[in-house]
């Protein structure tokens, strides 16, 4: 070690930029070395699965030259001896905002108007947080403070991301030498940079996630139409986008739904995203799997929770529990399963944390290879770079770091980090000092001294007729020692003095206050039990099962389908058999197979259904449930937006509402804008992914809005958007269908032309707004649309039936009573509540026979919850218009299953028993219109996704997880691990009526 650094310090050890400053003016005196260096006798680890023993590392001006174990060093070079030391490849981090300006979000005046359009000069893009024209390389600027910080982790290299806006522009590659920015920069665009963030910008739009989809996919169509039609408009930003897209692109998704969400975007229009993630995505392997994505990986795990007070431990979920646990073994997760990723230290707070996280990762399950692979090989390739940086080949950048030991090993020191063939000292901290010693102060020599630990984090313990613990710590060669005499003395020795080779020696003071001269002889290593104990701190860690959702009610196996014959029961068919005493139903293969008396199936788990009643499951008509986000309402008009962007399947509201017995919700947008969003219409299937939730072949529905809230007479802003009256709204729909109708007629236009024509003529601009508009103008989408005053609802109708469409229910529709006539007679449907009333002055004239005296005109009337919990018990919303209006029974359930299902086409799929239809069937321990009444089983698909006996054993198997992991975080503690304050978890318990803001409710699912 001494001769290393003995030699170092004599270098001159600018060995050479590979990215020279030959343009600049030579002042002075030039130093026009060749900066030869061969370092020879080292452990060489030119790549993740090459190891060179005794060899020789050859590097000039910069770039590698030779390396391997035969290497003649040529005259003139100058030679370190690198004996017992490895040499690896320097790390790639391919997500920094080094050299970067920090980007500052634009706050939010919430007196001010809003800001529809951008407010940036020139010819660039309508919205802020499209900003591809943004290349990193002319904000970057060298910083040696951040360089310095990510050397010292093994850093070589790192992608410069500039992270503001959703299309964020190109990045650079840069090393992190400390030269001049144009001698670091390795490549000046490397990457297009994305994400679902709109950053500093200050535009409203968007206001949501699903707002930022829509704005992404729409920037694409405008790309492609631009660089086709280059004459029509000049728009820097839209010709940057097309540019940056030449480049691997990195996206930054926010979590593991995230990762899928980008996905989807990247698959519409061809493009293989590089995914940065959140370090979730173990959680939701297959699908993360599926997406063939490479991953730019986080290793930023949380800290234990203080749990200590049980009450405090209540406010921690489960699913918070067992990440805490599993957060390190994700990287081991993806090795394992295949998946292509690499390492980051962007989300880290202190980049210190990197490799010993890194390491925890492998003591989780990654193996060492896998981990040096996505430190350098991995990152270099993905940026098209593997022929500069990643590996220690000839021609490379001379980027590498030296350690006293395996990179990964608890003890290992990173000595040196070169870069560009500079070296940069990152430790003076000796290679090895543990081991005993014999101490001597003053004329006593009756104690030892053994330091154990790691070389950067020593352990010291005093050994003598008592063995205590005391403190030892170096600053280069110099150390300092601090113990008491025995265990029960309170006074305490303090030594200093320096290292000379494994000898300690030096001057301290007693507890009395003289002055001593001291040595430390050291007398033997480390003894086979410390070895041990070592080994022991190293072998792999058990975690937890992953579970399905990863959170409350979650299960390491979700059910499964199988033939189900549930026997005697009481079956409400909602067919012309109508109810049927003593009856029975058989599930098979998803379906309904079977419905009537003294059937059998062999293989069939047969069901008691005696005193039981079965039913259809509860179509939810208007739900806001499992939904990042409701509302997008920023714009007037805002049809391009897709809920099935936004959809949450991890919410903890699908398992509660299977237990009441709901299968179907149809999660519409909120109702801030006269046109909101397009519907996503899903099946609970708990466990599932977003998209596996979602019901297959359904038609595309709607949201519209009337009333006080389109309006935003709900809001405290003084000036907002348009339309601020109820005559806006209205001119609203009919400036939008009269586009709508112009964008169309110009595709006919388009396409009756020949190709020789069109070859010729311009496309029109696909506009995802207008599409969405367009299909409900020929039938392929349908409305549903909030609704309280009478006038209103004539208003619609009225544009409707002059533009050309329909409106295909009337949702809320409180007065409903009063123009059942005029929606019957323009084929709406009803979708409303029981008895809500009185929450606000458009629902003053409510009346609780509502839903009775449509459905007795012939409307198509349902009962919806437009609330979580509401939807729980959606069968006693049902039972009261048997109370109110004397509505039968079988009338009354169906306002919750076949009704809500005529409303969204589906019919002929769910709604009620009949063979053939989908196996979405509710077991009720009671008459289901009952307030007594709840699901014993809840099948999906015919599966059985909600049981109540799998439910108690679920709710034990949770408390026992509970309590394993709340022990294992105090022990955690006891340990010495750092711990967070438990913290309120927000739930967002959404409404049609949240404009601007969620409703939130804290709640924990135990």
């Amino acid at each position: 070690m001494k001769k290393i650094l003995t030699i170092a310090a004599c270098l001159a050890l600018g060995a050479g930029s590979a990215m020279a400053q030959e343009t600049f003016p030579r002042n002075g005196v030039y130093d026009q070395r060749p900066g030869l260096v061969a370092l020879t006798n080292a452990t060489i680890h030119t790549d993740y699965k090459t190891t060179l023993n005794n060899a020789t590392l050859l590097i000039r001006n910069g770039k590698v030259e030779a390396v391997g174990a035969n290497v003649k060093v040529p005259a003139g070079a100058i030679v370190v001896d690198a004996k017992g030391k490895h040499i690896y490849p320097g790390f790639v981090d391919m997500y920094t905002s080094y050299g970067l300006p920090e980007v500052k979000r634009a706050p939010r005046n919430w007196g001010s108007p809003p800001q529809m359009e951008s407010t940036k000069q020139g010819a660039y893009s309508w919205n802020q947080a499209i900003r591809p024209e943004t290349n990193a390389v002319e904000l970057f600027k060298a910083d040696k403070k951040q360089a310095d910080e990510l050397r010292k982790q093994g850093f070589g290299t790192v992608l410069a991301v500039h992270r503001d806006g959703i299309a964020r522009g190109t990045a650079a590659l840069v090393t992190l030498a400390d030269k001049r920015e144009n001698e670091v920069i390795v490549l000046d665009k490397a990457a297009g940079a994305l994400s679902f963030d709109k950053g500093s910008s200050p535009q409203d739009y968007p206001s949501s996630m699903m707002g930022s989809v829509a704005l992404l996919r729409q920037t694409y169509f405008d790309a492609q139409w631009n660089a086709k039609n280059p004459g029509r408009e000049q728009n820097i930003s839209l010709k940057a986008f097309t540019d940056a897209n030449k480049f691997p692109q990195i996206f930054e998704a926010d979590d593991k739904l995230g990762v899928l969400r980008a996905d989807k975007v990247g698959d519409e229009f061809k493009t293989q995203y590089i995914i940065k993630t959140n370090g979730d995505e173990y959680q939701m392997l297959p699908e993360v799997k599926a997406t063939k994505a490479p991953l730019i990986v986080s290793v930023n795990y949380p800290d234990a929770y203080n749990v200590e007070d049980p009450f405090d431990a209540r406010r921690v979920s489960l699913e918070d529990m067992k990440h805490w646990e599993m957060a390190p073994a994700n990287a081991g997760i993806l090795a394992n399963a295949g998946v292509t990723f690499a390492f980051t230290a962007s989300d880290l707070k202190d980049k210190k944390d990197f490799l010993p996280n890194v390491r925890k990762a492998i003591k989780y399950g990654l193996s060492e290879e896998e981990a040096l692979k996505a430190l350098t090989a991995t990152p270099a390739k993905l940026l098209n770079a593997d022929k500069l940086v990643g590996s220690l080949n000839e021609g490379m950048l001379a980027n590498f770091i030296i350690t006293s030991d395996n990179l990964f090993a608890n003890d290992n020191i990173i000595l040196e980090n070169w870069v560009q063939g500079d070296r940069y000292k990152i430790t003076e901290v000796p290679s090895d000092y543990r081991g005993i010693y014999t101490l001597k102060i003053g004329n006593n020599t009756s104690k030892k001294l053994k330091i154990a630990g790691t070389p950067d984090k020593p352990e010291l313990s005093v050994i003598g007729q008592d063995t205590v613990n005391g403190k030892i710590t170096y600053s280069g060669n110099l150390v300092t020692l601090s113990f008491t005499d025995s265990k029960k003395s309170k006074e305490t020795i303090r030594l200093s003095g320096w290292l000379a080779d494994k000898n300690l020696q030096g001057e301290g003071q007693l507890p009395d206050a003289s002055s001593v001269k001291w040595s430390a002889t050291f007398s033997e290593a480390m003894t086979q039990q410390d070895k041990k104990d070592t080994a022991k701190k190293a072998e792999k860690v058990e975690v937890g099962q992953l579970i399905y959702p990863f959170r409350a009610y979650g299960a390491a196996e979700l059910p499964k389908q199988e033939a189900v014959l549930i026997k005697n029961a009481t079956v409400w068919t909602n067919e012309k058999d109508g109810k049927l005493e003593n009856a029975d139903v058989l599930l098979k293969n998803g379906k309904i197979a079977k419905v009537g008396k003294n059937l059998s199936e062999s293989g069939a788990k047969v069901i008691d259904g005696t005193g039981k009643h079965v039913t259809p499951g509860i179509i939810d008509e208007h739900s806001h449930i499992a939904l990042n986000g409701v509302n997008e309402g920023s714009q007037s008009v805002t049809a391009e937006v897709r809920m099935q962007d936004v959809v949450n399947s991890d919410d903890i509201n699908i398992y509660r509402q299977l237990a009441g017995g709901v299968t179907t919700s149809q999660l519409l947008h909120g109702s801030a804008n006269p046109i909101g969003g397009q519907s996503a219409i899903i099946k609970l299937r708990w466990g599932k992914s977003p998209q596996d939730l979602l019901v297959d072949g359904a038609d595309g529905f709607i949201k519209f809005a009337l009333g006080e809230n389109v309006k935003q007479s709900n809001r405290n802003n003084a000036s907002e958007r348009f339309p601020q009256s109820r005559m806006g709204v209205e001119q609203v729909y009919v400036d939008a269908f009269t586009r709508a109708k112009e964008y169309e007629q110009a595709w006919k236009n388009y396409n009756k032309l020949s190709k020789k024509q069109q070859a010729k003529t311009a496309a029109p601009r696909r506009d995802l707004e207008l599409d969405a508009l367009v299909e409900i103008l020929n039938d392929k989408r349908f409305i549903t649309c909030h609704s309280y005053v009478q006038s209103e609802i004539n208003m619609l109708i009225k544009v409707a039936d002059e533009m050309g469409f329909k409106v295909n229910t009337f949702t809320h529709i409180l007065e409903g009573y009063k123009v059942a006539d005029k929606m019957k007679a323009h084929g709406a449907g009803g979708s409303t509540f029981a008895d809500w009333w009185a929450y606000k002055m458009e629902v003053k004239d409510a009346i609780p026979q509502n839903a009775g005296i449509m459905n007795q005109l012939g409307i198509v009337t349902a009962i919806n919850s437009d609330d979580a919990e509401m939807a729980r018990r959606l069968n006693q919303e049902a039972a009261k218009s048997v109370k109110y209006t004397g509505m039968s029974e079988e009338e009354a359930l169906k306002m919750v299953t076949l009704n809500p299902a005529k409303l969204l086409h589906l019919d002929d799929r769910i709604g009620s028993l009949k063979a053939g239809k989908d196996a979405d069937v509710v077991l009720w321990n009671n008459h289901p219109l009952s307030i007594y009444a709840h699901p014993e089983k809840t099948f999906v698909d015919g599966i059985a996704y909600y049981d109540a006996e799998r439910d108690a054993q679920l709710q034990q198997d949770m408390e026992k997880e509970r309590m394993r992991l709340i022990q294992k975080m105090l022990t955690a503690k006891a340990g010495g691990a750092k711990t967070q304050a438990p913290t309120n978890r927000k739930a967002s318990v959404m409404h049609c009526e949240d404009v601007e803001h969620s409703e939130e409710e804290s709640y924990i699912a135990y």
